[in-house]
């Protein structure tokens, strides 16, 4: 990483104290479809989920560039993805925020964004956010395992390790969650994910986030 992006990340790790922590919703039940869509990653080339789904698996990620908590993980997650891919589970990143008050999180961003972590899964970006809100995603990053015929097999975090935690992100949770789903063995519950809330357009909140 380079030295400023690299103190700039850390900047941010460092404010982390005074963000708010947001968790997961699990408003999709597991069991539940994956509700199809089709949206453009940051060089404008739209993807839908039928195209890109595994044939295993699909993970989405709801994720952006700015939030400490994804910074966290986000080589990890890259590593995890490449990991995976080779049992035929694709991995999607979205970016639901409000590029319109966060332009740190636009297009060119999460070009290098992705670039500097390895990232070589299709990064999209949920301008209506509407993706966000049919998955009952709320915060970044949040998680969303999907078996061979798209139904929910997980929902939950990458692993226990935050921020401020001290620790090196695994993926534990995940990789076991992935382990049983490939086995064909009964989703557990996940552990909430946590992180920043997804950025919503004002007046556009969905009802968890106003609860």
């Amino acid at each position: 990483m380079e030295r400023k992006t690299w103190v700039a990340h850390r900047a941010i790790l460092s404010n982390h104290s005074r963000m708010a922590e947001v968790f997961s919703t699990f408003e999709l039940k597991y069991g539940d479809d994956a509700p199809p869509f089709e949206l453009p990653d940051a060089w404008g080339r739209k993807h839908s989920l039928r195209d890109v789904a595994g044939k295993s698996g699909t993970l989405v990620v709801f994720a952006c560039n700015h939030c400490p908590f994804v910074i966290h993980l986000a080589k990890e997650l890259g590593e995890l993805a490449e990991e995976i891919s080779g049992k035929g589970v694709n991995t999607i990143v979205i970016n639901s925020n409000d590029l319109d008050n966060y332009p740190q999180d636009g297009p060119l961003p999460m070009r290098d964004f992705a670039k500097e972590y390895g990232w070589k899964f299709p990064y999209l970006i949920d301008e209506t956010q509407m993706v966000a809100k049919s998955l009952g995603a709320a915060c970044t990053p949040d998680f969303f395992l999907f078996d061979a015929k798209g139904r929910l097999a997980y929902a939950g975090q990458f692993d226990g390790t935050r921020p401020r935690s001290g620790e090196k992100p695994t993926g534990m949770d995940l990789r076991e969650a992935v382990g049983k789903m490939l086995a064909g063995e009964a989703p557990k519950k996940g552990v909430p994910s946590s992180g920043c809330s997804i950025k919503w357009k004002p007046g556009k909140e969905p009802s968890w986030f106003r609860r």
